[in-house]
């Protein structure tokens, strides 16, 4: 069986790492560039960095940081915001990212997916999705949970599967900053329906939370922000209780 990994997300606005709650309410959590080295010191798998207020001045920005963190990091790590371009990508490949995440700009043009692909290879494109649970129905969220759309998820990540992402990351909207778990059901029907690995995302609050969605969310890893920012979870701690539950995990 294929080791499970833990990946610390760094929610990045003007510079700074940030974290809230359902996506509101942000605070700040400290400067991107040491978190990501004490992580990938600390026996984090990889790292996923989201500029949430990326906008298209801000792209060399990014890829500054991109550039400050491959210098300090010798682990896998993604970036995501505000990309929309195979200019884009190649800017913050060629600084040292190793996959890139894509959200809101494949949602509006689904043909960026298998452009990506095709140029850079499955293997480091990221679609991101951020849903909601509405009346009973998994929706699709954009623009930072911000706007809703009439996409249904399940229906979203197998076109997004068919169209070359390498991997899906599946934020449940509801779930984020809670602390109350990660949303199993759903990410159990991803992993079961798509043959991509999927990222859970969202409500992560104790160790328990991570073994339920390796084993009842059949997740192939788990992203999380504040309970490793404020040094609630420390990894290593972390991934020895998941061996201990019979859950493989690279120590």
């Amino acid at each position: 069986m294929l080791t499970k990994r833990i990946i610390p997300c760094l929610d990045i606005k003007n510079g700074r790492t940030v974290k809230g709650i359902n996506f509101v309410d942000l605070r700040d959590a400290g400067d991107p560039v040491e978190l990501a080295e004490i992580y990938a010191n600390s026996g984090a798998d990889e790292l996923v960095f989201l500029d949430i207020s990326a906008t298209e001045e801000r792209r060399k920005t990014l890829a500054d940081l991109v550039y400050r963190v491959a210098e300090k990091v010798n682990i896998p790590f993604t970036v995501g915001g505000g990309i929309s371009s195979i200019e884009d990508v190649d800017i913050l490949l060629h600084n040292g990212a190793d996959k890139v995440s894509i959200n809101s700009s494949a949602v509006k043009n689904p043909q960026l997916i298998n452009d990506l692909s095709a140029k850079f290879g499955s293997q480091c494109i990221v679609v991101a999705i951020d849903a909601k649970l509405i009346d009973g129905e998994w929706i699709v969220h954009l623009v930072g949970g911000k706007v809703p759309t009439e996409i249904r998820l399940f229906d979203w990540a197998k076109e997004v599967e068919e169209r070359g992402a390498g991997e899906i990351l599946f934020t449940s909207m509801d779930n984020d900053g809670t602390k109350d778990g990660f949303a199993n059901e759903a990410l159990a029907k991803l992993s079961t329906e798509l043959n991509i690995p999927i990222i859970a995302s969202g409500g992560a609050g104790n160790m328990q939370h991570f073994t339920d969605t390796f084993i009842d969310g059949k997740a192939d890893a788990a992203l999380a922000a504040s309970v490793f920012h404020f040094k609630e979870i420390e990894i290593v701690d972390l991934k020895k209780e998941l061996k201990a539950n019979g859950i493989p995990v690279r120590l």
